[in-house]
């Protein structure tokens, strides 16, 4: 757009170098995104090439409420993932896996692997509760969850690397009772994604499935005295939507960039079956490939109940929803018997996997992140079905540090220590696993190289003995064996057709394992094709 285009629609409208050139060294920027949804590219992608010819910002805080950007066709976090660049990150999550076309790892994971920023974790419940408590100016936000967690500073307070000396959570006591305490800090810098802008700045979010804590960061940036840049797909004459569309007043808004050929997700340009419910969504599902992934998602999928809200994290678990389609739970309009949501607002429909995970597809109703946490921490989840990267003998899961990657503990801290009842699904070993399913009996061809039940964690995402004192009830699905979780440890409770217990299942666990006294058999239909 051309400076008199720009001058017609209030003066706000510019592109995202100038943008860019907005953000001075030393300063505090936040960003919202979740993996690819509502990332504003365009602009962090500028700041990060702005670097790259000038050195300048440099010395920057970055705060990301989740993983921003998929660091491949929208890089996001990586985009500004530079040494010299970032000093600082504080996320409630990091994108981790690798790019699928290179196999190369994030630019930030490798910035964290060798100690060139100080790296931060938090929970991302904590990281958007705490947006709120920077808008109003209070001293900070105080919470109960994530006690004796990762989050917690007796356990490393969050950080993910050495250079990351100061404290930037608390442990106080109020009333006799123990909290965590998250101090604020003033945010210079905010950029937030939204679908159209009128010369006002009022933003809509009509195309994007997600808003995630879009409004609460624009309200902290303002209260802080800084400035809001929003990146839309396109300009809309003013008055032309209603006013209840509009999520975000142009009085939190000064500077608005136009990107119209931006992806709103990760390979996904314009699909409404992502805002609205769509005609067969469950036709439109990809089947399971056969293997332990897909046993362990038809047994996660029996812990799901009609009627009630079940919460589904990123990995292993949120196939359960594939598997039951498959399976034929969803026949004759069943679908609507269950309400399945994540922790990033979308309520009914499907819980999608992989790289679209957060959104549903065919949604029944839209929430803002922010509140879906209030929800969350309420206790609104029934069932929270979630996956582990370790399972130690103390009960505790860990699914933030692992392996020489640091993904954080995303919203597992919220959802693991609100849901009723958990249900924790991955396979029992892993780094080279080979099973075969076939005949209603498992076969395990290749042993995996990498215990996941070990005599310690390497970190501590969720202790589920606390869960368990507050009445919760845990189950952990692998897929040869599945276990309760007790206050006097592990049990086992089914065991695999096929699977020789002493051999491929104790033998493969760090820790000893009671056995129950009537352990069952897996049901067959599990290790069909």
């Amino acid at each position: 757009m051309d400076d008199a285009a720009a001058a017609a629609v209030g003066g706000k409208v510019c592109d995202a170098a100038t943008a860019a050139a907005l953000v001075e060294d030393g300063q505090a920027v936040a960003s919202t995104g979740v993996i690819g949804w509502i990332t504003p590219d365009a602009v962090l992608r500028a700041v990060g090439e702005r670097f790259e010819r000038s050195g300048s910002p440099r010395d920057l805080t970055f705060f990301f409420p989740c993983a921003t950007g998929d660091a491949m066709d929208i890089r996001g976090m990586d985009g500004v993932a530079r040494e010299g660049l970032m000093r600082r990150v504080v996320a409630g999550s990091y994108i981790n896996p690798r790019h699928p076309r290179t196999g190369a790892r994030p630019a930030l994971t490798g910035l964290i692997r060798d100690d060139l920023v100080e790296a931060y974790s938090w929970p991302i419940g904590a990281a958007m509760h705490w947006l709120r408590e920077v808008a109003r100016r209070s001293p900070g936000y105080l919470t109960r969850i994530g006690l004796g967690t990762f989050a917690d500073p007796r356990h490393g307070g969050g950080r993910l690397t050495g250079r990351a000396k100061e404290d930037l959570v608390e442990v106080v006591e109020l009333r006799g009772e123990e909290l965590l305490l998250y101090p604020t800090w003033p945010l210079d810098v905010g950029v937030i994604r939204a679908s159209s802008s009128d010369a006002q700045g009022n933003l809509s979010f009509e195309d994007l499935p997600i808003t995630s804590a879009a409004l609460a960061l624009a309200l902290a940036v303002k209260a802080s005295g800084g400035t809001v840049i929003a990146q839309v797909s396109r300009i809309v004459p003013r008055g032309s939507r209603p006013a209840r569309d509009v999520q975000v007043p142009g009085v939190l808004v000064d500077r608005v960039v136009v990107a119209p050929s931006e992806l709103v997700g990760t390979e996904v340009r314009d699909d409404p079956g992502y805002l609205r419910p769509v005609a067969d969504p469950v036709g439109r599902l990809p089947r399971l490939r056969p293997g332990p992934g897909k046993v362990i998602a038809r047994r996660v999928a029996r812990e799901i109940r009609p009627g009630e809200t079940t919460i589904l994290g990123f990995g292993a678990a949120s196939s359960a929803i594939l598997a039951m389609a498959e399976d034929g739970a969803f026949q004759d309009g069943r679908l609507g018997d269950y309400t399945f949501t994540t922790e990033h607002g979308s309520f009914g429909g499907v819980v999608m996997g992989g790289w679209q995970f957060s959104a549903n597809y065919s949604p029944e109703a839209l929430v803002d992140g922010t509140y879906q946490f209030d929800f969350i921490d309420g206790g609104g989840c029934a069932l929270a079905a979630l996956s582990f990267a370790q399972l130690d003998a103390a009960g505790n899961v860990n699914v933030s540090r692992f392996a020489g990657t640091s993904p954080g503990g995303g919203g597992f801290v919220d959802i693991a220590h609100n849901a009723r009842r958990i249900v924790l699904g991955g396979t029992l070993t892993t780094g080279g696993l080979e099973v075969s399913c076939d005949d209603g009996r498992l076969d395990i061809l290749r042993e995996g190289e990498i215990q996941k039940f070990v005599p310690e964690a390497d970190h501590v995402t969720y202790a589920v003995r606390s869960g368990l004192q507050r009445g919760q009830r845990a189950v952990v699905v692998t897929e040869r064996a599945v276990f309760e979780m007790t206050s006097e440890g592990l049990v086992l409770t089914e065991v695999a057709p096929g699977v020789d217990v002493r051999r491929d299942v104790l033998g493969q666990i760090g820790f000893p394992v009671r056995t129950a006294a009537g352990v069952t058999t897996m049901a067959a239909e599990l290790f069909r094709p």
